[in-house]
């Protein structure tokens, strides 16, 4: 909407990730030269987590982007809240192998041959598993258990582990000691300190063609910084919506004020229906019960499992983001008419 009238080649503060904005900032760069580092290995697991926004998804398109597609085939795979199985079947499918209606003996055998034929192809495997910590242990174990392919000693898959912060906890499960010794690096991304923070919104301005316009006055980098504590995601939200503003209201430049005021808007918006969202006791949380093998002589263990998905909750904000579009669709007609009328 605004983008045609400061004259940018984009939208500078899009949410979906877009290799094209990444910014190296000094965490995002360690984090990118250790998938870099764990390429060039060719086998093991490599872990990176961060909390929600902090640019995982990101660094795997990066990723994505140099990989030399005649050397190296990689898929990726999102979604992580299923079993073991099921987890294989996403696996044979996100390399383009066929898994209808056939035995797990005859999927694995599938897979395997389909990493023979690469690598007498010259080629190498990598599977990038995003959202890990919706990993079941089965899965885990799973994921685990297709690294055990190698040909003459050498590994047929390389895994990427991307996930939010509790899939560290969940890696330091003791039944976990298998999978945590095939690891090779870790990295946590944090989020941008307040001079990242500054140098990462002219990054993204810079990059979609900005020509100055609405000027980002020095006191509003530190109200940003405090709103969204640094996280990239946050970031671009709020600094989105500083940009619809300052062009909804004509505004030349975007002050400290300003971004209070469309701080205050957007948290009102996304959490004014939180009063009527019922919460969920610990013990309304389902715990997946995960089977010993019968000669270990353990009992059944209870993994990690992600909280009762809120769906009345999600629809209630749906309900309230559509209502504020309404609105400002509504504000922006009013203001049309009256450019007209002028």
């Amino acid at each position: 909407m605004y983008e045609k009238h400061f004259k940018l080649d984009r939208k500078p503060f899009q949410l979906s990730p877009d290799p094209a904005f990444f910014f190296g900032s000094s965490v995002h760069k360690r984090a990118l030269a250790y998938l870099q580092y764990g390429l060039s290995q060719a086998e093991g697991f490599i872990a990176i987590t961060g909390d929600v926004g902090t640019g995982k998804t990101t660094l795997a398109r990066m990723l994505f982007d140099e990989l030399p597609k005649d050397e190296v085939i990689a898929a990726q795979i999102s979604t992580t809240q299923v079993e073991a199985d099921d987890l294989l079947r996403m696996v044979l499918q996100a390399f383009g192998l066929k898994t209808n209606r056939v035995a797990k003996s005859t999927l694995l055998n599938r897979f395997e041959t389909f990493l023979h034929e690469k690598v007498r192809e010259g080629k190498r495997v990598l599977l990038i598993v995003d959202e890990a910590q919706n990993l079941s242990w089965n899965a885990l174990e799973e994921l685990r258990m297709l690294s055990n392919f190698h040909l003459d000693d050498k590994p047929l898959l390389q895994s990427f582990l991307l996930g939010q912060s509790q899939f560290k906890r969940v890696l330091q499960h003791p039944d976990l000691e298998q999978l945590r010794q095939r690891f090779i690096a870790a990295c946590h991304l944090s989020p941008l300190n307040e001079k990242e923070t500054r140098e990462y919104i002219a990054y993204r301005l810079e990059t979609a063609g900005w020509k100055g316009e609405p000027e980002f006055r020095d006191d509003a980098f530190p109200e940003i910084y405090q709103h969204t504590q640094g996280v990239p995601r946050r970031i671009n939200s709020l600094a989105d919506r500083l940009m619809l503003y300052a062009y909804l209201e004509d505004r030349k430049s975007i002050d400290a004020d300003l971004v209070n005021v469309v701080a205050d808007e957007l948290e009102d918006e996304l959490s004014f229906v939180d009063d009527e969202i019922p919460s969920i006791s610990d013990a309304e949380i389902t715990q997946p019960e995960i089977e010993q093998p019968k000669d270990s002589g353990k009992k059944k263990t209870n993994a990690p499992a992600p909280a009762k998905f809120q769906w009345d909750y999600l629809e209630l904000r749906i309900t309230a983001l559509e209502s504020r579009v309404q609105i400002l669709n509504k504000y922006v007609r009013q203001r049309f008419s009256e450019m007209k009328r002028g």
